[in-house]
């Protein structure tokens, strides 16, 4: 290569890296000084009087008396210096100028005018003389006023410009759907942040009422066609949601379209929702998968549960899992006096008190490390904080585990419900709320086995002490499927598996699920919790059915990746216990309705205590010599629609 041309092309390098540091510079830069504006101001308007001067002596006028110069200047400088304070003209960061500085210029302009047009008048009447030319005045004022704003938009431009230059690269190009209030103070929200993050491209309406007109310079496009086709057409990469007119079924349907085309989908609150209003695309957040449940909001009776709650002692067992956690936190909205947080799991409940402990200083959580198992230890707390309500939340969930290990599942979802019963009993509780899963319907393995043994007791239980008490412990309990984001449900594992590039492992491609959001389980655990008489099965309505491998597709699709091509799906069989369809009522169960349209009532066969708890006795007993067959032929015995599936436990089906 020639020594020209590589002086050429180190020039070139050397330029671009000049820019690249400058535009670095300019994002790191701080702000000016209130003073150093004020100065910059100030230099402005004396160049104007200079040049006022000097344009009208070109026209054989005089501005003023040239011998009088620094008297005028300190006159005309000191009057725009108390009017620049007055209206606080240099307050404004540069960068940032906007009409509200241009009309603070303004007035501190006109003032200055007004001040000394005055002065000059009376100037006039009391010597017969003029200080300065009022015409010149005018246009002194008139240049002052341009030049002060027009340097402040030029920083701002060049400012912008720079940082955009700089960024161009990253941007996202995108289409704003909506052409609401919401959706336009979203854009210019966007279209002012510094970096940018998105370069909008126009807007989507779905009215079709504004297809000739512009926002911020950008084109209405209505919805006659599927918005995928759109956002081809604008070689847009993604859609930000902002119409908060949108029903939950359009948002989907939305979403879906743009997913299946491999568009990227944002969502934003409402703007009067936001808190903080700098940093805007931090708002602007990908769709979970909870966004997308095909759901009604949940309408509370909070009257009705802070009845039931307020100034009362609560125990919460299973208090750190996911189910239990939210449960206390949603409680704290309902003003208990104590709050007993009990797990046998030492790090998750230390986290959980960390994050209660400034929450309400009024209400006091006491964390309890405690193994339901254990009697003695659980009765001792009892005995201390006389609790009013019970929510029972503490389980061994993990099917195939607890299809390995029988006896542990009898411990714990067997012996510790029967542990906790007695004890509300025994202490005087006013209600004990129990926590199950549509997997105790129709069980296919221990873990459903073992929740629907825990139903039948608590049960049982409170209508045999019914019939002794009639102020006795109310037994209520909750029936629910899958949740969202728990732990060991199938979302936070896709989602793990998806960061890690894949595959995602699915046990059957037509296994389907019902599922629903913690918040939304726990809501109603308080509410059934609340309205419950005693006895009740309540199930909840979970909506429709989810295909997990549809769940899965779409899981990978937020994530912006391509099903089967970034990602890759794999099944791996059905694990032992594992239903293809899981159900919330038995083959000979009914329901009832409740006032509340989410919630109804099992009308389950209401077993003999006695023959409950002798079995139970029985089940416990042959635990605790680990005989799983034996073990898990007694509770298909107490539970005669428990089929095995996929397990070696089904040879005792036979």
């Amino acid at each position: 290569m020639d020594i020209r041309d590589r002086n050429i092309t180190q020039l070139l390098s050397e330029l671009f890296s000049l820019k690249d540091k400058a535009s670095l510079n300019l994002n790191s830069l701080a702000y000016l000084p209130r003073w150093l504006v004020l100065v910059i101001d100030l230099v402005v308007v004396s160049s104007t009087f200079i040049f006022t001067y000097l344009l009208f002596s070109g026209l054989k006028s005089h501005y003023f008396d040239l011998l009088n110069s620094g008297f005028m200047l300190g006159l005309y400088l000191s009057t725009n210096l108390f009017f620049f304070w007055w209206f606080k003209t240099y307050s404004g960061i540069i960068r940032h100028s906007s009409f509200i500085d241009a009309i603070k210029i303004f007035f501190a302009e006109s003032f200055v005018f007004l001040f000394l047009f005055l002065l000059n008048t009376l100037f006039l009447f009391l010597k017969n003389e003029q200080l300065f030319l009022n015409s010149a005045l005018l246009v002194n004022i008139v240049l002052s006023f341009s030049l002060l704003f027009f340097y402040r938009v030029i920083v701002k431009q060049v400012f912008e410009a720079f940082i955009k230059d700089s960024n161009n690269g990253n941007l996202i190009n995108a289409l704003v759907y909506g052409a609401d209030a919401n959706a336009i103070s979203v854009s210019n929200a966007l279209v002012a942040e510094i970096p940018s993050r998105f370069k909008l491209l126009g807007f989507i309406d779905k009215y079709n009422t504004h297809e000739s007109k512009r926002i911020l310079d950008l084109p209405i496009l209505s919805q006659r066609k599927k918005v995928s086709v759109i956002m081809r057409n604008m070689k847009a990469e993604a859609l930000i949601i902002a119409d908060k007119g949108l029903t939950k079924e359009e948002k989907i349907a939305i979403v879906d379209d743009c997913l299946e085309h491999n568009y990227k989908v944002y969502t934003v609150p409402i703007i009067s929702d936001w808190e903080n209003q700098k940093e805007i695309s931090k708002k602007i957040k990908n769709f979970q998968i909870e966004d997308l449940l095909d759901r009604k909001p949940i309408v509370l009776d909070n009257q009705m549960i802070s009845s039931q709650i307020n100034g009362k002692a609560v125990l919460i067992t299973g208090a750190a899992g996911s189910i239990g956690s939210e449960i206390v936190k949603q409680l704290l909205d309902f003003s208990p006096k104590t709050i007993i947080i009990l797990d046998q799991a030492e790090t998750p409940l230390h986290e959980l008190t960390l994050e209660l402990q400034h929450v309400n200083e009024f209400i006091s959580i006491i964390p309890v490390i405690a193994d339901i198992r254990d009697k003695n230890s659980v009765e001792r707390l009892f005995e201390l904080y006389s609790p009013d309500l019970v929510y029972h939340a503490a389980a061994y969930k993990h099917v195939p585990l607890m299809e390995d290990n029988p006896s542990q599942a009898i411990f714990v979802n067997v012996a510790g419900t029967k542990n906790i019963a007695d004890l509300s009993i025994q202490y005087g509780v006013e209600r004990f709320v129990m926590v199950s899963t549509d997997k105790a319907v129709n069980p296919s393995n221990v873990m459903g086995a073992s929740k629907r043994i825990a139903e039948k007791y608590v049960q049982s239980l409170y209508f045999n002490e019914l019939k002794k008490n009639k102020g006795t412990t109310k037994f209520i309990t909750t029936r629910f499927g899958n949740v969202l984001g728990s732990n060991g449900s199938v979302v936070p594992l896709f989602t793990k598996q998806i960061n890690e590039g894949g595959p995602i492992t699915i046990t059957h491609k037509e296994i389907i699920r019902y599922f629903m959001t913690i918040s939304e389980a726990c809501q109603l655990v308080l509410e059934a919790g609340a309205m419950g008489n005693g006895g009740e099965i309540f199930i909840f309505d979970m909506g429709k059915p989810v295909k997990i491998y549809d769940l899965a597709v779409k899981m990978i699709r937020l994530a912006g990746f391509v099903p089967n091509v970034d990602i890759k799906i794999k099944e791996v069989g059905l694990r032992p216990g594992e239903k293809l369809y899981e159900e919330l009522l038995n083959d000979t169960s009914k329901t009832m309705p409740t006032h509340h349209e989410k919630i109804m009532i099992a009308q389950e066969l209401i077993e003999d205590y006695v023959f409950v708890n002798q079995s139970i006795n029985q089940i416990v007993e042959n635990a605790n010599e680990y005989k799983h067959h034996l073990l898990v032929q007694r509770m298909k015995e107490l539970v005669p629609e428990f089929k095995s599936l996929n397990s070696i436990f089904e040879i005792l089906d036979k």
